[in-house]
């Protein structure tokens, strides 16, 4: 591998296939619309979609018009769904990238039909009911569905052309202990909703509900999509849920030893002091900090993997360097290389440490560690 052997993230594509192939043969039919927002969760959309393509994605979601247009730059010729904003100044850089944008309120609907006629361009949609999660969407957040009048006119306005009709869950990722049937009630408001369009003469062609952790615990659910983000990258929807699936971490972040040093009793380490050894100890500096997206709030709690072993991170993690404890890891010397997470260190124990997801870790490492693809 020919790069800075500093930080890096290792991607490993056999993960990925081996991931998507266990999705492709729970889906029951239906079609796979891959997430592949934040550079696909901070894996290199480059490295990704193409794999995915090659495997059998029926179409990608993306959060904005830059990335979808990044996809179409790699050569994809598939649907392309924003999940957000858009604004409808760029009606005319949708129709020529044949890029599908979310429909979500009345107000919404009627300035991007507008600017589409000025535009003299037809663009296709998918309308986005809100059942629960409480962002964007139409309202159909009771039984009574107040706004779903709303969305069927939207779907009939000029130079709209209606392809695709979702919701998005909001606890989808729940646990039998935490379990309360709001899933269950979104998809039967989702499913009234997809009822009214087609008594109103609207047949979508795409209807789709199930994100990553619906996916794996709502098989009924599945419809004519289903969008696996979190566990395409090999990566659990929770850290409290486990799934029967063999997902294998796509991500592994690398870094090596710079120096190892030995220090006495009463001897501190990194800014503020934090950490004093109450021992001789030895120390290794590595050569990874927060600059790198590995999260400062890990100083003094965290561990990364040496020749096989744990050590503890001791004092304050810097902007491009943390400090280890290799005490016990004797053999250890400048040059080694250190996993700071990956398939034998879980992430997911990093972000409990945090106090935050998996997802916010793996999409904060940051553009400078460079992205290396391993099979």
């Amino acid at each position: 591998m020919d790069f800075l052997h500093r930080t890096w993230a290792e991607i490993d594509l056999s993960a990925l296939r081996h991931n998507f192939n266990i999705i492709k043969g729970e889906a029951g039919g239906a079609g796979l619309m891959a997430v592949v927002k934040a550079d696909s969760y901070g894996h290199s959309v480059r490295h990704i979609v193409p794999v995915l393509d090659e495997e059998g994605a029926s179409a990608f979601a993306v959060s904005n018009i830059e990335e979808a247009i990044t996809l179409r730059g790699l050569g994809i010729t598939k649907p392309i769904l924003i999940l957000g904003y858009t604004p409808v100044s760029m009606a005319s850089q949708l129709y020529t990238n044949d890029i599908t944008q979310t429909v979500y309120s009345p107000e919404y609907a009627k300035a991007l039909s507008d600017a589409a006629v000025n535009a003299g361009v037809t663009l296709n949609i998918h309308i986005k009911l809100d059942t629960g999660m409480g962002r964007i969407g139409f309202d159909c957040r009771d039984d009574s569905l107040p706004g779903i009048e709303e969305a069927i006119r939207a779907a009939q306005l000029p130079q709209l052309r209606f392809e695709g009709i979702f919701t998005h869950f909001a606890v989808s990722d729940r646990t039998p202990e935490t379990e309360d049937g709001f899933t269950q009630a979104q998809y039967e408001r989702f499913s009234a909703g997809v009822a009214r369009f087609e008594q109103s003469g609207l047949h979508p062609k795409y209807c789709h509900c199930c994100n990553s952790a619906a996916f794996c615990l709502d098989a009924d659910k599945h419809r004519d999509l289903c969008r696996p983000g979190i566990i395409l990258y090999g990566l659990t929807p929770d850290s409290s849920l486990k799934l029967k699936e063999d997902f294998i971490p796509v991500m592994t972040v690398k870094s090596v030893i710079s120096m190892v040093k030995e220090i006495r009793p009463g001897d501190t380490v990194n800014y503020g002091r934090t950490f004093k050894a109450e021992k001789p100890m030895r120390i290794a500096t590595i050569t990874a900090g927060y600059a790198d997206g590995y999260p400062r709030a890990l100083s003094n709690k965290g561990q990364v993997m040496i020749r096989g072993q744990r050590a503890n991170i001791i004092g304050r993690i810097c902007m491009d360097q943390l400090s280890v404890d290799v005490t016990d890891v004797p053999e250890a010397t400048a040059g080694d290389e250190v996993i700071l997470f990956g398939k034998d260190l879980p992430v997911e124990e990093l972000a409990d440490l945090c106090g935050t997801i998996n997802y916010e870790i793996v999409c904060g490492i940051s553009p400078r560690v460079p992205r290396i693809v391993i099979e």
